[in-house]
Order: structure tokens, then sequence, then C-alpha cells
């Protein structure tokens, strides 16, 4: 388990990101946002984010922690793509903050701690149990439309069963995370439940404002 956590979530993160978008990517490629640069260069830098992850979990998997190392700055550029292009699209969709419901502005200030995420990572990139966490916890911060588009997809049309899809994969990322800890450490890692906390405390404050 402790060589094969990160690389089994990393692909799974992968694989619901396919099926979250599979229709764009699949069987209704010729729907209008696919055709509006914004959300085609958003949605590759995504693609390659999370295909990006599979690749660094890997290397690290088999031990190959130089070329894990190699790709890393390859890695920070495409974090860096995600951020700009997740920031213009709330940009150009919505008039202010003041336009945006709780679930959006929680998009956006976990787009900024995603940000605050891989900087910290990289600074502490020598730190490998920190470093990996930074990387995989800051991922699940901006799971939020993937989640959202699965669910859509399982044929959930309620807020019900869209809050029922996000508490169901948040948390079950969250806590799995909580168990390898508990495996390989024998306690949590400050940054596993300081990140949980942050998560429910950005829902908290979004909604509540």
């Amino acid at each position: 388990m402790k060589q094969t956590y990160f690389s089994r979530a990393s692909i799974l993160l992968l694989l619901l990101a396919i099926f979250a978008f599979s229709d764009n990517l699949f069987y209704d490629p010729g729907q209008p946002s696919n055709s509006d640069p914004k959300f085609v260069i958003h949605g590759l830098f995504f693609l390659a984010w999370y295909i990006f992850l599979v690749i660094q979990t890997n290397f690290i998997r088999k031990g190959d922690f130089s070329a894990h190392r190699n790709w890393g700055l390859w890695g920070m550029g495409i974090g860096v793509g995600v951020i700009l292009s997740t920031f213009y699209v709330f940009y150009a969709i919505y008039e202010g903050w003041e336009a945006m419901d709780g679930g959006v502005r929680a998009n956006r200030i976990f787009t900024v701690s995603f940000a605050g995420m891989l900087i910290w990572a990289y600074v502490k990139r020598k730190n490998t149990a920190l470093h990996k966490r930074l990387i995989f916890i800051g991922t699940l911060y901006v799971l939020g439309p993937i989640i959202g588009r699965v669910c859509g997809k399982l044929g959930g049309d309620s807020d019900l069963s869209y809050f029922l899809f996000e508490a169901v994969i948040w948390n079950g990322f969250f806590i799995s995370l909580m168990y390898y800890d508990w495996k390989v450490l024998g306690k949590l890692h400050p940054a596993t439940w300081v990140g949980f906390l942050w998560f429910y405390g950005v829902w908290v404050y979004s909604w509540l404002i």
C-alpha cells in the first residue's frame, strides 16, 4: 500500500475525469463548448494534469525518482495552466463574486488553494511525505466540476443527488488518505487533517457569506 496508494488514487482520478467529460471527448464532440477556445484550453490543461499525476506517481511506484524529478517542472507548468485557464473561465462567465452561488464561490477559493498547494509542494519537494500530500489534496480541491458531471451522467438531477455524490466521492478520497496515513505513519499527517478542515471551512464560508 505504501508504494501503490497514490498511483492507484491518481488512476482513479483520471478515470473519473475521462468519464465526466466523455461526451466532449468521444460521443458528442460537436457540442458548442468544444468549439469555444476557453473551454477547450481549460479542459486540455485539466486532462493533462490528471495524466501527469498518473505518470509521476507511477515513477515513484517503480522507484524511478530521477525521472520523477525531471518531469516535475513540466507538472508545475501544467498546474499553472490549470489555474490561469480556470480563472479566465470564471472571469468570462461570472460578473463578480455576487453573481456566483456558494458552489462556484467554493470552487474559486479551491482554485486559489490549489495554487497555494502547488507552490508549497514545489518549495517542499525534498520533504516527500508533505510534497505528495500537498499535490494530492490540492487536486482534490478542484474536483468539483468533475464530480458534478459524473453525477449528471449517472442520472442525478436534483440538489440532493449532487450533494450525495459530492459527499461520497470527496469524503471517500479524504478517508482513503487518512487510512493510508494510519497504515503508513500510525497517525494522521498534519497536511491531511489540516487539508480536510480547510476543505469544509471553505464550504461553510462559501455558503454562509
